[in-house]
């Protein structure tokens, strides 16, 4: 499995995948190490995942090279990822055993109450496009939860999974608690199937997804799947624009426009739509994108080359389908996986850059004719992950979010996730939640205990 820098296109490292016989000795060894680790008290586990958090931040200016390089990203990002993971393992060192506490129910029991034990060995799997956030989202609530993890990475950013490992060693946590497995995508599903595994989480594409539900539901294994998603932004006639398309462009160029929950689709209603347009053109033409360790850049590249010719491709065929294209669009003539920022407008249902994900810096600019029709726009795709609604009138607001079809609905600003609200999708976005105590109620058993009343 080789990391190619996307910004050179020089191959990094190659690292060798792991043997059947080595995984099933991992898997084991998991299983051995959650026997003990389950019985580990939480004050024990809560020190060992603030160390963790510690051991991120002091590491962070490196750890934000190793995604620089392996995937692109650039360093200010890098180093505020490795920050959110720092304060993720915080959040559960100090909530995890509050959110497990026995839940004592009144019924005619002598004594009832709802117990929060943990499953075992939890597999996830990963994505390459937030090498470390992706990964500590799962691990800090399933470790404190008492589970062990395994984590099968993303191939281009084997780096990254090496070191997360390293992380939790480094911390103090016991060998095995935490496992990396350098494994290619076609021999997930053996992993998947492995006895001892017990439940898998995954983030990553709506086709990923279906194939690991698929696979854990012939096994009869709990899944989490966190998939693709084509955020849909309102922009009403009361809007704050500037705030607005301020906010719109942010989100649009997360991580270079790789994220789930970036910006995709702009439905802006008919009043704004041409200053709106204005604007937004204006300061996309505005973003820098080069090297990701220099400093001057806004952007850096796709992670891969292959994935940046998926994006051109989308944006060809949508251009030929009556989108207008309003900058950018053309590969640029130099090394590396590059896209510029591209706006496309006049953009319908039934293009690919309505339809589809189109996971890079691309914007597709949609004309409402009013509230009821922007929704009816939001709503009228596959995915539901997240959105937003820009307008000035709060009632409004909460009245729009409530009918739009997303797992998250943010007001007068951009969609991000935090660890103490829970996050996830519906439709073909997935199901599941991770972050806050939903997400650390996922992966244990909900147990009913009964003491049955003396009789009288």
């Amino acid at each position: 499995m080789d990391s190619i820098n996307p910004h050179s296109g020089q191959t990094i490292a190659t690292y060798e995948p792991y043997d059947d016989a080595r995984v099933d000795h991992l898997i084991t060894a998991a299983d051995t190490a959650f026997h003990a680790w389950r019985t580990t008290p939480f004050a024990e586990r809560a020190r060992l995942m603030r160390a963790a958090g510690a051991v991120l931040r002091a590491r962070q200016d490196e750890l934000a090279i190793l995604m620089a390089d392996e995937m692109g990203k650039v360093l200010k990002d890098g180093l505020a990822e490795i920050g959110k993971c720092a304060d993720c393992c915080d959040f559960y060192a100090v909530n995890a055993e509050q959110f497990l506490s026995n839940q004592v129910v009144a019924t005619d029991a002598a004594k009832s109450y709802v117990a929060f034990d943990p499953l075992g060995v939890i597999l996830a799997v990963m994505p390459w496009n937030f090498p470390f956030w992706q990964v500590f989202r799962f691990a800090a609530p399933s470790l404190m939860a008492g589970n062990v993890g395994l984590l099968k990475h993303a191939s281009n950013v084997c780096g990254c999974a090496l070191a997360i490992q390293e992380i939790f060693e480094e911390a103090g946590f016991p060998r095995h608690v935490f496992t990396t497995l350098l494994v290619e995508g076609s021999r997930v599903e053996p992993v998947i199937r492995h006895p001892l595994v017990r439940a898998v989480t995954l983030t990553g594409s709506t086709p990923a997804g279906k194939s690991v539900a698929g696979i854990a539901g012939s096994e009869l294994k709990k899944s989490v799947l966190e998939l693709g998603g084509s955020d849909a932004y309102i922009v009403l006639e009361d809007a704050d624009l500037a705030l607005a398309v301020t906010a719109c462009v942010k989100s649009r160029l997360v991580n270079g426009g790789q994220s789930c929950i970036a910006a995709k689709r702009f439905i802006v209603v008919r009043p704004l739509i041409a200053e709106f347009t204005r604007r937004y053109v204006e300061q996309f033409k505005k973003v820098r994108f080069g090297d990701p360790k220099d400093v001057a850049s806004d952007m850096g590249p796709m992670a891969r080359a292959d994935l940046r010719d998926q994006i051109h491709e989308q944006v060809q065929q949508s251009v030929a389908q009556g989108a207008l294209l309003l900058t950018g669009g053309a590969i640029p003539d130099q090394p590396g996986a590059y896209y510029p920022p591209t706006v496309l407008a006049g953009v319908k249902p039934g293009m690919r850059a309505f339809d589809d994900e189109i996971f890079g810096p691309v914007a597709s600019i949609i004309e409402a004719t009013d509230e009821a029709d922007a929704i009816a726009l939001a709503n009228r795709s596959v995915f539901g992950l997240g959105s937003a609604v820009f307008t000035a009138d709060k009632d409004r607001a909460d009245r729009v979010a409530r009918q739009i079809e997303a797992g998250s609905v943010f007001i007068n600003g951009l969609v991000k996730s935090d660890v103490r609200l829970p996050f996830g999708g519906i439709k073909q976005s997935g199901y599941g939640r991770e972050l806050s105590s939903y997400g650390i109620q996922e992966f244990v058993n909900i147990k009913t205990v009964f003491h049955a009343a003396a009789p009288k």
